[in-house]
């Protein structure tokens, strides 16, 4: 009876983890198919008002790290990054894999950080720069360009730290006393 209940549960923790690894792969689909029509309709320049004075589509070659910096670095540059982000996903993978947890948070965090982290590094591989368009401003303040890859790195960034800080932290947190 023991062994049934194991198998049950190895084989539920490797259908999450699937489920999450197609939903990764999914958002990927998407990060691909997004930059390929702003390389097709926006790089002739002419940008889309979304919202105004809120949301624009913009093509934009981002050939350094976030928020466009380091742009100048040229082929050291790019195939540092490459092997860099390389770096990023497999240790991403590898805490998705090994994680005990079958917690929906750190199973999200990590498909989401997987899919913008090899969304990018496709680019990065196949273009020698990533392509962003997407651009969210209020007023004058304008938040650097972005795609979806990199929206799915900042949320999926964003999970996981708050489950290994604050859910961590209320983990370590001594037992309340409640008088009677």
């Amino acid at each position: 009876m023991d062994n049934t209940f194991a198998g049950s549960e190895i084989r539920t923790r490797l259908a999450w983890r699937a489920g999450y690894l197609l939903a990764s792969f999914g958002i990927y689909m998407v990060d691909q198919v997004t930059k390929a029509w702003a390389a097709r309709d926006l790089r002739s320049g002419a940008g889309r008002t979304v919202i105004p004075n809120f949301l624009d589509l913009v093509y934009a070659e981002n050939r350094g790290i976030a928020f466009g910096q380091l742009q100048e670095g040229g082929a050291f540059a790019r195939w540092f990054f490459v092997v860099l982000a390389i770096l990023a996903a497999i240790a991403v993978l590898y805490y998705f894999v090994r994680s005990s947890a079958n917690d929906d948070r750190i199973l999200g965090s990590c498909a989401l950080l997987l899919a913008g982290i090899v969304g990018n590094l496709t680019d990065r591989i196949r273009l020698g720069y990533v392509i962003d368009f997407i651009v969210a401003h209020a007023g004058k303040y304008h938040w650097p360009t972005f795609n979806i890859a990199d929206a799915s790195i900042c949320i999926g960034a964003f999970l996981l730290a708050w489950d290994l800080i604050v859910d961590g932290k209320k983990e370590k947190d001594p037992p309340s006393c409640v008088a009677a």
